[in-house]
């Protein structure tokens, strides 16, 4: 039977972080004067085996589960993936898909779809060149994100979702073009407030640019998009289909509207820690519970326990009053592979 919590909401999703590792630097999730070439990240032995991972899966699975991300760091950097995606693919009943920053794409579109994955969300947070890479501070260019965009949706990976986390005074900008030249690729644009999400991103509140002015920037006129109905309960981005009925974008109101009453997400760390909440204060240890010998029945208990009994409603509450809490960091999970 599916698992519910204290306020009544089944657990469908499940986020897993397969690396805590990233080969951007990207200024909201892992800024480079944080995580700078000393920084230091999980040991191999601390992170999950695709074993484990494949073990909890079907465990979730079991539990009403039926959709899986993978996310990071950014998961591509992770050693032979696609034998992960391979070995998840066989839990019947399972929408498997991956965030990414899209850079390792062209080379592994392929084998990720010939695995079993279904489909992609790629991140991009400006089509500008110099905004995009001062961004992810690598000097990595547009161009090879859109290369892997396309090279996704050559083999299959589709529909191809955008992410663009927008932060005032670096990239707000870019909304209107983004917008323009996303609708008329076919992919869906999904746009995240700049989330609160740990404390080594610096937050401010004044650097939100609202989901409802975001919706003002996006093309007035006879196309200009408006409200839909969601695809699913639960659904965190709020659907805006253009009036033309050429496409939709998505508005992702992390921080402005309270997205917590219908959410049927938890989320895997890379060292196998469970959150049941994306601005989660502490995670429940399941690497330790597989290690030391626990059976099937054991864990299946343990996630029961932990469902069962959470109650957390961060951005009911105001996700700015708490920023000070000692939240996990984005880069755990990485913020565009939560929604």
């Amino acid at each position: 039977m599916p698992l519910i919590d204290t306020l009544n909401r089944p657990l469908r999703d499940l986020r897993i972080s397969v690396t805590d590792r990233c080969n951007f630097r990207c200024v909201y999730c892992m800024p480079k004067e944080i995580f700078g070439p000393d920084h230091q990240f999980l040991h191999r032995d601390q992170i999950l085996t695709f074993e484990e991972i494949t073990r909890l899966a079907r465990l979730f699975a079991a539990h009403g589960v039926r959709k899986i991300r993978l996310t990071g760091g950014e998961p591509l950097v992770r050693k032979d993936l696609p034998d992960l995606i391979s070995m998840l693919a066989e839990i019947p009943d399972l929408d498997l898909t991956l965030t990414t920053n899209g850079s390792l794409l062209p080379k592994h579109a392929r084998a990720l779809k010939d695995a079993g994955l279904k489909r992609v969300t790629v991140s991009l947070d400006s089509l500008d060149n110099a905004i995009f890479k001062s961004m992810n501070d690598v000097d990595f260019p547009v161009e090879k994100v859109i290369e892997g965009m396309e090279a996704a949706a050559a083999v299959g990976l589709a529909p191809i979702k955008v992410n663009m986390v927008v932060k005032r005074g670096l990239n707000e900008s870019s909304i209107l073009p983004m917008a323009r030249f996303f609708r008329e690729k076919g992919y869906i644009l999904r746009f995240i407030e700049y989330m609160d999400v740990g404390h080594t991103n610096g937050w401010r509140m004044d650097d939100v640019v609202s989901a409802a002015e975001i919706v003002k920037l996006i093309d007035p006129g006879t196309a200009a998009p408006e409200p839909v109905s969601p695809n699913y309960q639960g659904e965190v981005a709020g659907r805006w289909r253009y009036k033309d009925g050429k496409g939709e974008v998505g508005m992702i109101a992390s921080v402005t509207q309270a997205f917590c009453r219908d959410c049927n997400r938890a989320r895997i760390s890379a060292e196998g820690k469970l959150y049941t909440c994306l601005f989660a204060v502490k995670g429940h240890d399941f690497r330790d519970l597989i290690r030391n010998g626990a059976t099937d029945e054991d864990i299946s208990k343990f996630i029961s326990k932990v469902w069962s009994g959470q109650d957390d409603r961060y951005s009911e509450l105001g996700s700015g009053e708490h920023h000070l809490t000692n939240k996990v960091e984005m880069s755990h999970w990485r913020l565009i592979s939560q929604k």
